[in-house]
């Protein structure tokens, strides 16, 4: 009940009150992890640019919307703004239940540095996760910079190599998550037109944007007039 007078207090729409009553029951949010949610804008955060999602992830995955993010904050892990791949990926790994968190209760996290042998050589996936609600493996490539059509190519090989290596009988195609500290979404879709890999484009940020941030995005994606003080 103390979840619902949340919501109700928070949210200024309709459309976030249901969203918000939904995802804390699918996820079976506690009133602290619902509280982070409203904080970081869940809701914008999953509704975000469709330009993100690879032709492969929107015809193997049609539901994948409501699953992956669009922008993930992780401002709980403590970095500061000029950072290394590996200082993140450190701190990630020990902040593993709120990074999960995060992204979403159905992610399981498998490995990190996961190794895959092809022809002579090694190749290392940064981090490797299950998605129960997907049943595949998802695999995360950081990224301090900015989004470079590069990344799709690389992404491209280790979906083929764990399809082809790891992937169980049942299990669906895996799909590939690159996470930059910034992107532009025409850059994006460009460099993912024409591969039918399943693979997702998304953002960290290291600082909870501001309030009105939030509200302007929102409006925008439920198409909703200007909110009054």
């Amino acid at each position: 009940m103390s979840n619902h007078f949340q919501i109700l207090n928070a949210c200024k729409t309709l459309e976030e009150r249901i969203f918000y009553v939904l995802y804390s029951y699918k996820e079976s949010l506690s009133t602290r992890e619902l509280q982070r949610c409203l904080k970081n804008n869940t809701f914008a955060s999953l509704m975000g640019d469709k330009h993100n999602l690879s032709k492969g992830l929107k015809s193997i995955y049609p539901k994948i919307t409501p699953m992956l993010k669009d922008t993930i904050f992780v401002d709980f892990l403590g970095v500061p703004q000029k950072h290394s791949e590996k200082r993140l990926h450190n701190r990630i790994l020990e902040n593993m239940r709120d990074f999960v968190l995060e992204l979403g209760k159905d992610f399981l996290f498998y490995d990190k540095e996961y190794p895959l042998q092809v022809g002579n050589s090694t190749f290392k996936i940064d981090l490797l996760f299950f998605h129960r609600g997907l049943q595949c493996l998802v695999a995360f490539e950081l990224k301090v910079g900015k989004f470079k059509p590069e990344y799709v190519s690389k992404m491209d090989f280790y979906l083929e190599a764990l399809d082809r290596q790891k992937k169980k009988e049942h299990e669906n195609p895996s799909v590939g998550l690159i996470l930059c500290a910034a992107k532009n979404d025409e850059v994006v879709e460009y460099a993912m037109s024409r591969t039918m890999s399943p693979m997702l484009v998304s953002q960290y940020q290291l600082q909870l944007p501001d309030k009105a941030i939030l509200e302007k995005k929102l409006q925008q994606l439920v198409n909703i007039p200007q909110i009054e003080e």
